[in-house]
């Protein structure tokens, strides 16, 4: 079976609690990603933000693009560890309904995993069952 570690992105790049809005998006278009671990002082892992957070929780309720990213996170991420086992992973995506989660080892942030990475690394059913799960309303 295979673990967290086996199938995440190593190294992601953060997203400072004082960057802003602005920023964040241009940091996930220049990687072509559509989330972005919010990390603090000493690199400390502080939550997630998406490119649906920017529009939705942000633009749309009347930020502006000058708004620090930390100022829209909710709280603690959930994350998977790194040397958890792929089922594991399975579990907490489904049973949060998240399509990408930091990957930690003790108290660092060492990755991130999508449900991309996910789907590729699971047999087929299976990641059956984690795109049905996620697309649940």
């Amino acid at each position: 079976m295979a673990t967290v570690r086996e199938i995440m992105t190593r190294n992601p790049e953060c997203a400072q609690t004082d960057h802003t809005l602005q920023a964040a998006a241009e940091q996930m278009e220049r990687l072509g990603v559509g989330g972005l671990p919010i990390c603090g002082p000493e690199n400390r892992l502080k939550g997630m933000i998406t490119d649906r957070d920017i529009v939705v929780r942000g633009l749309a309720r009347g930020r502006r693009l000058d708004t620090p990213v930390g100022e829209l996170n909710q709280g603690e991420a959930v994350t998977v560890g790194a040397d958890d086992s792929t089922d594991e992973l399975l579990s907490t995506m489904t049973h949060h309904q998240v399509k990408r989660l930091p990957v930690i080892d003790g108290d660092r942030l060492v990755g991130i995993v999508t449900i991309a990475d996910a789907a590729r690394a699971l047999p087929n059913p299976e990641s059956g069952d984690l795109l049905d799960a996620l697309s649940m309303e």
